[in-house]
């Protein structure tokens, strides 16, 4: 399998920017966004010498955007604030999830998601969650058979 190429991180921030500042307004609100998409790509950019290969980038900033907006809402529920939730794009797919999801292990949570919520395939969570496919496989059946048993 051929791997892709990093490209230098000022042009990976280029083509995934507006799609991570997207997210994080349908998550969090036009107010919280900002905060929430700086943190992102500091967090991105602090992980990013340590990827191996540039393939899934796109999953793997989404994933990160996902959890620092979880970090965020957990934050704004202990304290007891209100957060305007932004209504001028579309509920994504994934955003349905949210509420079933919270309760999982985070790299269960992060697998349900990405495969249930972005249809990635295995490879494509594996190369986000850092792992192999057979784990990425894993951590979703065993994310998914919690949520059953929760529901029942």
């Amino acid at each position: 399998m051929h791997s892709v190429a990093m490209p230098p991180f000022e042009r990976f921030y280029e083509e995934h920017r507006a799609e991570v500042l997207g997210l994080l307004r349908r998550r969090l609100g036009a107010d919280r966004a900002d905060d929430a998409f700086q943190e992102t790509f500091l967090r991105a950019l602090r992980a990013y010498g340590r990827l191996e290969h540039g393939d899934h980038l796109r999953a793997w900033v989404l994933t990160i955007a996902h959890n620092v907006a979880l970090d965020a809402y957990r934050r704004t529920r202990t304290t007891g604030e209100l957060v305007e939730v932004g209504s001028e794009d579309p509920t994504p797919a994934y955003q349905a999830l949210a509420d079933l999801t919270d309760g999982l292990p985070p790299k269960e949570r992060a697998a349900v998601v990405l495969r249930y919520g972005y249809d990635l395939s295995y490879d494509q969570i594996a190369s986000a969650l850092g792992s192999s496919a057979d784990a990425a496989r894993q951590a979703t059946s065993t994310g998914v058979r919690r949520l059953r048993r929760r529901s029942t």
